[in-house]
């Protein structure tokens, strides 16, 4: 599964482990990125984020679940079918929203059956361009995911983490995938209010003894545990059917990357220029796959590679992230400011160990809530806050001081698990807004896009190897894919990128990415046509927007002036 991310917006005074606005050529490097789970404050997504990262389309005919389309000759473009046309020859409708511009966008909901009356009504923002005299057209974006809002991410700021030559020269375009948030309809995996026995996520009953009796564990040794994460499994995915199995076929990457040449045409750009972060990067491969000629200019910041399967990524996720709580011990004298929560990186090591073994048997106290804080709601905030350091260590700190002084709360907070009581709607929207659907849209992507074995052994074995590799960071990665094991799934395979007649693509990786691994975006640069790598030394996931001026000028340049990046460029 993909890390989640909902993008940039990023503080600008990151600070990284080396200088950030030094570019070199010919540095090697290894692993970072920033931008997914962290905005999605669930368990869900944080244990997802330690799964499989990369996706694969789906849809039915074999060649195009392979993603490996040749440039079609303009005769049978998609925008020439009879079937196609008046989706491709739609005009949105832009009102004003505030300061920025909205409107919606219809596909169809099957591809293969255009004209069958079922269709996706897709919701868009646009900021304008700042600079109209200089207007070169619309730049795409998606925040990452599965299961990022586009629409909000613009509407919270997102305009303020792109540089100020591709504000000038582009209008900022966002929208929401089939299936997320505003999209209508929209996945939906809520449990039936009738499951009392459930709790909510972050929350744990216990036993006369004072053990958790609820919450599974994050390393399932017992036959008793794992019979038990597989019934959970299969409720999550019985939820999913009954609630939205109708759509659960036509949400895949695939498919939202043919919504976005839909979107294109009603752009009225002839050629798409578009920027993902995370899953947004696997999303982007699968457009070029399809669209190689329709590209005017790809950036694709904390790549997903394509061609690994579901126990490859939960893997190397797991490596990513244990590697990624190293760095925080390692670096968190550098980037907090109010005090760490130990005074050597061996102090902070030893703490978080600590706590893990605690909570997994005696979950804490919070203040003015019936939850606690048990092992599964620890595991959360602290792999959410590999995404930003700058940005989320300070919190971190500050959560782990507290719960060794036996107080819950602040982490319970940093993990968005903490509910009042007699609040069950966490998730509810504050206002207008649609519901957060993220982590439905995470298992309901990675489960179609990525194909999964049904016998429970094999998840075992892997669960295994992932433990002793990285432990609890391991072991819940795989934990997460038992979603998928019974999940309606696509026929795609893993494969090498083919996109023959794409122009240069940029693809970023961050040397200290935790949900998007370094080696990913070295392996997807490889597999493009043309592929250029741009590598950002620093920690946490993604790098354009998170304030480092050798990375906004790159990407600029790239973006509006198509400039080539020469090879070992290093910020």
């Amino acid at each position: 599964m993909h890390g989640t991310a909902r993008p940039p917006h990023h503080p600008t005074d990151a600070p990284t482990d080396t200088p950030a606005d030094a570019r070199t050529a010919g540095a090697p490097v290894a692993g970072a990125r920033r931008g997914g789970a962290v905005r999605f404050g669930v368990l869900t997504l944080a244990v997802a984020a330690l799964g499989a990262t990369a996706l694969t389309g789906c849809g039915p005919d074999r060649a195009r679940q392979h993603m490996a389309l040749s440039a079609p000759p303009a005769a049978t473009e998609p925008a020439d079918r009879p079937a196609l046309r008046s989706f491709y020859q739609q005009k949105p409708a832009w009102s004003a929203c505030g300061d920025l511009q909205c409107a919606t966008l219809t596909v169809p909901m099957d591809y293969d059956h255009p004209q069958d009356g079922k269709t996706f009504t897709l919701p868009l923002v646009r900021a304008a361009a700042t600079d109209p005299g200089r207007r070169i057209g619309s730049l795409v974006l998606n925040p990452g995911g599965p299961g990022g809002s586009g629409v909000e991410t613009v509407k919270s700021g997102g305009a303020d983490s792109f540089g100020k030559q591709a504000r000038a020269h582009f209008d900022l375009v966002g929208f929401d995938p089939r299936g997320v948030a505003g999209s209508r309809p929209a996945v939906d995996c809520t449990p039936p209010d009738s499951a009392p026995d459930r709790a909510p996520d972050g929350a744990s009953d216990q036993a006369a003894d004072g053990t958790d009796a609820t919450a599974s564990p994050l390393y399932p040794r017992t036959d008793a545990e794992r019979r038990a994460a597989l019934a959970e499994a299969e409720r999550t995915t019985a939820d999913c059917v009954a609630r939205s199995g109708d759509l659960l076929p036509h949400v895949g990457t695939m498919d939202a990357a043919r919504d976005i040449d839909v979107l294109r045409a009603a752009l009225g750009d002839d050629k798409l220029t578009y920027l993902g972060w995370s899953y947004g990067t696997w999303l982007g491969t699968a457009y070029a796959e399809q669209f190689p000629h329709r590209v005017r200019a790809l950036v694709l910041d904390g790549a997903v590679d394509p061609a690994l399967d579901w126990s490859q990524r939960a893997l190397t996720g797991g490596r990513a992230f244990r590697k990624a709580v190293d760095d925080y011990a390692d670096n968190c004298a550098k980037v907090v400011k109010r005090g760490c929560p130990a005074n050597t990186p061996d102090g902070i090591r030893r703490l978080v160990a600590d706590l893990y073994a605690k909570v997994a048997r005696h979950p804490l106290r919070i203040k003015g809530s019936t939850d606690r804080l048990d092992e599964n709601t620890l595991h959360s905030a602290i792999v959410l806050s590999m995404y930003t350091p700058e940005a989320q260590w300070q919190d971190l700190s500050d959560g782990l001081t507290a719960a060794a002084k036996g107080d819950g709360g602040k982490l319970a907070a940093v993990a968005g698990a903490t509910a009042t009581q007699g609040d069950d709607s966490s998730d509810a929207a504050p206002d207008d807004r649609p519901r957060d659907n993220s982590s439905d849209i995470l298992t309901a992507v990675n489960c179609l896009d990525v194909p999964h074995p049904v016998d429970p052994q094999a998840y075992w074995e892997v669960l295994d190897r992932a433990h002793q590799e990285s432990g609890v960071f391991g072991s819940s990665g795989v934990l997460a894919e038992l979603n998928c094991r019974t999940w309606p799934a696509g026929p795609t395979r893993p494969h090498r990128v083919e996109a023959d007649g794409v122009p240069p693509v940029l693809v970023i990786g961050t040397t200290g990415d935790a949900a998007t691994p370094y080696e990913d975006a070295k392996s997807l640069a490889s597999q493009l046509p043309g592929g250029m790598l741009l590598t950002y030394r620093g920690l946490g996931h993604t790098a354009y927007g998170r304030g480092s001026a050798c990375v906004t000028d790159a990407v600029d340049d790239y973006l509006v002036r198509l400039t080539p990046l020469p090879a070992g460029t290093t910020c």
